[in-house]
């Protein structure tokens, strides 16, 4: 069977207004250890399953790496070909897909040359904006120049795979940054798009100071979520008019490109996770590192394993997976397929959904009505309630 690995670098040059993830800004002495600690951890893998009661898959081979964070374009690339190479090491390995998330501003031209020569053929750019005054509100390093300079840089290095990331619901955002920023991200023609609605949650700085009713971090400044929603609804037009599958709520592609590591995620298949707070599934278990840098690093060489949250998937929990993760493809789910294999009746719950126009058939398959994505939590919560 296929799997994907995963490495998490938690390190940034600051931590944008709006992140929710564990990562934040390190001294870069920590860099090193950090990324020999995870190069311990790829290579005593197998043994650190089996100490774990962790069923192993037999015959795995590897065929998609995923490098994100966090910055991981902040590291040497001599460090990066250093997890690749423990990854070639430790697995069975088939490379479909090597992808690196970078920064716009990191991104040189010996960087970029240094990548393709490690075997990375895929670059995640976070890309946000293309407005600055955004850009500013939100904590980010880079401007709309280094955007485009980015692009060139990349390209004229070979890279052929690049994806950028847009935010809808921005501080300062209006109707016209929106629709400029997707249109100047169309002229740049990525392979694959994702589109990102705000969230607001205790997890983030501004999430944290909208909830309590403050004005720091630009909070009120943010558009409504009827405004963010009528700016995913146009961006979904616009990348359809351009060319793009949007084979994800939150993600598009030119045929041929979309993420072959991220459908691991939503199609429940195994990926192996290395790094402070990356995540694990084999298919019955998931399991989680430990989220802190410091501490991770501390027991990987010990030569423990540096897992802090471990769970056996119960039959209800894969069905709900099942029909959230599914669902958010838009190709849909067969809904018959999956009634048999867990032995339910979704039906009732389905029929009440498509009376509303939430759902829909397409083909024989059960799928979120187009015109409905923007409320697609609203839907997940009535099937699986």
């Amino acid at each position: 069977m296929n799997a994907g690995a995963y490495v998490q670098v938690p390190f940034c040059q600051t931590k944008c207004t709006y992140c929710n993830f564990h990562t934040g800004v390190f001294s870069h002495d920590l860099y090193a250890p950090y990324v020999d600690a995870v190069a311990r951890e790829i290579a005593e893998y197998p043994r650190l399953l089996r100490e774990n009661k962790i069923q192993e898959i037999p015959d795995t081979v590897v065929d998609t790496v995923y490098v994100g964070g966090g910055t991981p374009s902040l590291l040497d690339p001599k460090t990066l070909r250093g997890v690749l190479d423990a990854i070639r090491a430790g697995f069975r390995c088939d490379f479909e897909e090597v992808t690196l998330e970078a920064d716009p501003e990191t991104i040189t031209p010996e960087k970029a040359a240094a990548w393709r020569d490690a075997g990375f053929d895929r670059i995640s750019m976070g890309v946000q904006s293309f407005h600055d005054t955004e850009l500013k509100a939100a904590g980010r390093m880079h401007r709309r120049e280094d955007i485009f300079n980015a692009t060139r840089i990349l390209r004229d290095a070979g890279f052929h795979k690049i994806s950028a990331d847009l935010i809808a619901g921005l501080p300062h955002q209006t109707d016209a940054t929106w629709d400029s920023s997707v249109g100047e991200l169309l002229a740049l023609r990525p392979e694959h798009i994702s589109i990102y609605l705000m969230e607001i949650d205790e997890g983030s700085r501004l999430g944290l100071e909208v909830l309590n009713g403050g004005s720091r971090y630009s909070a009120a400044a943010l558009p409504t979520d009827d405004v963010m929603a009528g700016f995913y609804e146009r961006a979904c037009a616009r990348l359809a008019s351009a060319g793009y599958v949007h084979y994800e709520i939150s993600n598009w592609a030119l045929p041929g490109f979309e993420s072959r590591h991220n459908l691991k995620y939503w199609r429940r298949e195994p990926y192996f996770g290395f790094g402070a707070g990356a995540h694990s599934f084999n298919g019955t278990q998931r399991w989680a590192n430990a989220h802190d840098p410091a501490a991770y690093a501390s027991t990987i060489n010990r030569g423990r394993f540096a897992v802090e949250q471990m769970e056996t998937v119960t039959r209800e929990q894969a069905l709900e997976e099942e029909l959230f993760l599914g669902l958010r493809q838009l190709a849909g789910i067969d809904l018959a397929e999956i009634e048999s294999k867990y032995g339910t009746n979704l039906a009732p719950r389905v029929e009440q959904l498509r009376a509303q126009g939430l759902l829909e058939w397409h083909g024989g398959l059960l799928r979120l009505a187009p015109d409905r994505l923007a409320v697609s939590n609203e839907v997940f919560v009535n099937l699986l309630d």
